[in-house]
């Protein structure tokens, strides 16, 4: 009776109190922050590392190989790790995804006080945002570019939905300056997700008339044209272009029918898990007809609802591609779920706040407790022990690599540090001799194992040919 009382008396209508909470749930980033490599989080600080050392601030490479990403991101991140250590790469581009997760946050506020009039809602739709499964327990802290994706382009769109609101052109300018931000860190749908918004905005009359000014049109050719600009002068000749609509059509290529078909079942499910709790609470009000606030603001809403729903269209009719193409939607999918909890009235709220408490605690066992312990025995730590005795092993020899597997990636970003200031390891050339490689697969006819390294799942060979070859023993 103790918590129920505790819970009634909450100041569930103060913003305050909302920013209370999320200031609790940003707060359990930070141990997430001290993690050893997950995944392909190894690719931003090594394609970071390659350009410091080389100079270049435009040329993406893998092991000196040519990649077609974009390179904004490694610009935010070379001179805080040229200034602080390489060595404090992964977590300061961790750093820069959270602060990115923050920021999209505080926009998300902003633009529902703006949309709703209510600041303690604008507080409410905040802390739902950073409460999404996906995003609070795993992709927020995570050093995959996403988020900071996610930022420009949800960014851009709420300029652009202010801009509509205010008919204030200097909006306008801010939408394509981080709608061009948005291409410069990972691709071209961020401007799929753009147009989709606007193409929502345009079924509202007062909305239409500004979008069609002179003025409007100009400022979108311009955007336009910035995006033109990078890919035909600045990198012009490496290919980026082609490489980003390969990337894209190869995701609209299926398997078979039975996989594609199994899909389009299965994602909808999957992106209710992920983005539960409350996008599981918004639907349980909606069944059980608890939301029964009527809605001041209902143009508003739809058009959340509908720039949502479109943009989500083509992700889930596509044949391949993972939730986190859906980051940069988040935010809006956080301010319709919200808006339908805060619709439901006071019950609702305090049961969204049942749903932060259990939240926080999943994820204060997690990464306090259970992923240290899988890192500390299964896969995490041992990358950078494997670093370390691949450095003594090979002494004064060449050392090659062309393992691109994410453990392959996650030992070589911990050597290139640990021999700075020697240059980064490279992809041996097409005949390579006397000098050793990090292989995931050896060539038994030409490569002499020289230790194996059993990571996780996965395995490591250190192989060498030639001069470089330690003397063979014989009985």
């Amino acid at each position: 009776m103790r918590t129920r009382w505790h819970l009634a008396s909450l100041p569930v209508t103060r913003p305050r109190f909302w920013w209370l909470c999320f200031g609790l749930l940003a707060l359990s980033f930070l141990p997430s922050l001290h993690f050893y490599f997950v995944g392909e989080e190894p690719i931003l600080p090594l394609t970071s590392l390659e350009m410091w050392f080389r100079g270049d601030w435009l040329k993406h490479t893998i092991y000196g190989l040519p990649v077609g990403h974009n390179p904004l991101f490694n610009w935010l991140l070379i001179p805080l790790a040229s200034a602080a250590g390489w060595e404090h790469g992964l977590l300061l581009s961790r750093a820069l995804m959270v602060a990115s997760c923050l920021l999209t946050a505080l926009i998300l506020a902003g633009l529902a006080r703006r949309l709703f009039g209510d600041p303690a809602f604008a507080g409410f739709a905040a802390a739902i945002y950073l409460s999404l499964g996906d995003l609070f327990l795993w992709r927020g802290a995570l050093a995959y570019v996403d988020p900071l994706f996610g930022l420009f382009v949800f960014g851009s769109i709420a300029s652009l939905w202010l801009a509509c609101e205010r008919r204030n052109t200097a909006w306008l300018l801010a939408a394509m300056v981080a709608l061009t931000a948005a291409f410069l860190t990972k691709t071209l749908t961020a401007y799929v997700f753009y147009g989709a918004a606007g193409f929502v905005m345009l079924f509202r009359r007062e909305y239409r008339r500004f979008l069609f000014r002179p003025a409007s049109i100009a400022v979108h050719a311009a955007g336009l044209g910035a995006a033109a600009y990078w890919l035909g002068v600045v990198v012009g000749g490496q290919g980026h272009g082609q490489w980003m609509l390969q990337e894209v059509f190869l995701k609209l290529v299926p398997e078979n029918a039975g996989a594609y078909l199994r899909r389009l079942v299965a994602y909808p499910a999957d992106v209710l898990v992920r983005l539960s709790p409350p996008f599981a609470l918004a639907l349980y009000l909606i069944f059980r007809k608890r939301v029964t606030v009527s809605e001041a603001a209902g143009a508003q809403f739809w058009t959340a609802a509908a720039i949502a729903g479109l943009n989500f269209l083509p992700y889930w009719l596509a044949p391949q591609g993972g939730i986190r193409y859906l980051i940069p939607l988040y935010p809006i999918f956080a301010l319709v779920f919200a808006r339908v909890i805060w619709r439901s009235g006071e019950p609702a709220l305090r049961l969204a706040v049942r749903w932060f408490i259990v939240m926080l605690v999943a994820k204060l066992i997690f990464v306090l407790v259970a992923y240290p312990y899988y890192q500390a025995t299964y896969r995490g730590e041992n990358y950078l022990s494997t670093a370390k005795d691949v450095q003594s092993r090979r002494g004064d020899r060449r050392l090659y690599v062309n393992d691109l597997t994410a453990t392959g990636l996650s030992v070589v970003t911990h050597i290139d540090i640990l021999q700075l200031p020697a240059p980064p390891l490279q992809w041996p050339p097409a005949s390579w001799d006397d000098a050793l490689l990090l292989t995931e697969v050896p060539q038994a006819e030409k490569d002499q194992v020289v230790a194996k390294y059993r990571i996780g799942g996965d395995d490591l060979y250190l192989v060498c040919r030639g001069g470089a070859c330690p003397p063979r023993t014989t009985r």
